[in-house]
């Protein structure tokens, strides 16, 4: 058996906890241990409850998820919660302004947690992934998600198009 079906083996049948420090612990069907587990979306966007790795502290994988629905409670909800606390992608629901159409330039956007404002350092920092869908990468490395970009106001697409 290689390496790889031994992991997907693991995905099927392995027990998940937090230790007292509140690290994940995965337990896998052999009885190995690997403390401070952390789970990694493959796609993050386009199926982001397919393909889920969960990797130990050295960074090499240890299990493999093909669909989170299929994984037990109370394991499901602790991938679940370790994967909003990792990643941080708030969603753009309108851009209410900004300073330049020239980059770089400061924008204001309201997200779903909250208004924000960060700088767009040139036009190639907005980038079209599957249909509709484009990642705006801030000056900092933030990346924000507009998952549908005819759900945004014509404003908003209007501001838009004048940098793609």
């Amino acid at each position: 058996m290689n390496a790889s079906s031994n992991t997907q083996l693991m995905a099927n049948a392995f027990q998940l906890s937090r230790n007292s420090f509140g690290k994940l612990v995965l337990t896998t069907p052999d009885g190995q241990t690997h403390e401070d587990v952390v789970p990694v979306r493959a796609f993050p966007i386009q199926s982001p409850d397919r393909g889920i790795s969960l990797l130990n502290n050295e960074g090499h994988e240890v299990a493999w998820v093909d669909a989170l629905a299929d994984v037990p409670q109370p394991a499901q909800g602790l991938i679940r919660e370790a994967l909003g606390g990792r990643e941080f992608m708030p969603e753009i629901q309108a851009i209410l302004s900004v300073t330049s159409f020239a980059t770089p330039c400061t924008w204001q956007v309201l997200t779903d947690r909250g208004e924000t404002n960060f700088v767009l350092r040139g036009d190639e920092d907005i980038r079209r992934l599957a249909g509709n869908t484009l990642l705006v990468t801030d000056s900092h490395g933030i990346h924000f998600l507009i998952r549908d970009l005819s759900a945004l106001s014509r404003d908003s697409r209007r501001i838009l198009d004048r940098f793609m």
